[in-house]
């Protein structure tokens, strides 16, 4: 069963060979962001159509996986499982990685615009993820905004923000440690309750003498509560919908209906949006009532963008999918699968033809205690109802004496992806 599960998880990309960069008469597709999206959509457009030019722009130079990353900062995870070289991964597969950051999207003029240079394209296929929003906690005051990301920040963006926080738990030595959890929706929704579970442990494992403190301004999380009850009580304090209402980051104070506290030192995660070029674009648009929702409109069966069919969103950077779920989960798994869908679009237009209907699907796992090991699996599934809107179906499953079945997963999938 669970080779079956693994083998469902995956891409089903075939190994591929590697084409010539140069520039292709059939057209250029530009892949902006070098996440799961990106990345298989990559891979897949190299295998379904080999005369297309595929570019990926990515600002950093290597791939460092969000997934795993929790064991990581406890030091039950090393680096070779999450870091990967993005130049490595396209030489292997026959794409062009350029490093770059984009700063502009011209649509009009088919464009992609970076600090160095201005990039013709065909098709575009947007994966840039998301922001990071503290004007709930500071309004305009940019400074404050900047000096929590550098000191307290969430890692929920990856890159070096992983890094940091890491060195920054080395460094912990004890005192009250803040962890902020986002309003939903955001991006993989389990993954803090999993950190805080992985925190409490290495706070025991390590007899720091602190405590997590778990704000979470989202309804409770009975399964991961019962577990911090039982299993953490002397390290853990899990308080659920905890709204900040005050945050000074340079005395390390911050306020909720209920109480002040003050910290020695935190993991604070903001509300999330969808990434600036995403804004830049004009892709997110107004509501009903004029507010934004933050994230970035698409269809959500062919994944463009309304109004150009030239323009592909995958990821977690999406607005709603459906009236009857809202928000597709923003997961790994989820932006692979929309990633190979929009290749697969992009793959039919360049060859004249109407594209088909896919709906992608999702696998996450969750350590739920560490010692003994409990891990969940959430599969989320889609279909089209008789009206056409889209259904979802969830799953869970829970392995009591767990295997390592994250890591599994995690290995399996990035060899789909070609890292």
């Amino acid at each position: 069963m669970q080779r079956r599960q693994l083998l469902k998880a995956g891409l089903g990309l075939a190994a591929l060979a590697a084409t010539p960069l140069a520039r292709a008469s059939s057209g250029r597709v530009l892949i902006v962001g070098g996440g799961w999206g990106g990345l298989a959509a990559a891979r897949q457009l190299r295998q379904l159509v080999p005369a297309l030019e595929v570019v990926m722009v990515e600002r950093n130079a290597e791939f460092r996986s969000l997934p795993l990353s929790n064991r990581w900062l406890v030091g039950l995870a090393g680096n070779e499982p999450l870091v990967y070289d993005y130049a490595a991964a396209a030489s292997r597969h026959g794409y062009r990685f350029l490093q770059a950051e984009v700063i502009a999207i011209e649509r009009e003029r088919r464009q992609v615009v970076t600090r160095t240079e201005t990039l013709d394209y065909d098709w575009l296929v947007l994966a840039a993820g998301i922001r990071e929003d503290f004007t709930s906690w500071f309004g305009a005051d940019a400074a404050a905004a900047s000096h929590t990301r550098q000191h307290f920040g969430s890692a929920f963006t990856g890159g070096d923000e992983l890094l940091r926080l890491k060195a920054r738990l080395q460094n912990f030595t004890g005192g009250d440690l803040v962890m902020t959890i986002p309003p939903m929706p955001y991006r993989c929704p389990p993954a803090p309750y999993e950190r805080a579970v992985m925190l409490a442990w290495w706070l025991k494992e390590k007899r720091i003498k602190g405590r997590l403190l778990v704000l979470d301004p989202n309804q409770p999380a009975l399964a991961f509560d019962r577990v911090f009850r039982d299993s953490y009580s002397e390290q853990i304090s899990y308080f659920p919908q905890a709204r900040i209402n005050t945050l000074d980051p340079y005395q390390k104070r911050l306020t909720t209906d209920f109480e002040t506290i003050d910290f020695a030192d935190a993991i604070l995660a903001p509300p999330q949006q969808a990434a600036d070029i995403a804004w830049q674009a004009g892709l997110v648009a107004p509501g009903k009532d004029g507010k934004t929702s933050g994230w970035a409109a698409q269809d959500p069966v062919h994944l463009h963008i309304p109004g150009d069919e030239r323009v592909f969103l995958v990821g977690d950077m999406v607005d709603k999918a459906s009236p009857l779920f809202g928000f597709y989960p923003k997961t790994g798994q989820i932006a692979a699968r929309q990633g190979a869908i929009a290749a697969q679009e992009i793959a039919a237009r360049a060859a004249g033809l109407a594209p088909g209907q896919s709906l992608p699907s999702s696998s996450c796992y969750v350590v739920r205690r560490v010692s003994p090991l409990e891990i969940s699996r959430i599969d989320t599934d889609f279909r089209f109802r008789a009206d056409g809107l889209i259904q979802q179906t969830v799953k869970q499953t829970h392995f009591a004496q767990a295997e390592d079945e994250d890591r599994r997963w995690a290995t399996a999938m990035f060899g789909e992806l070609g890292l």
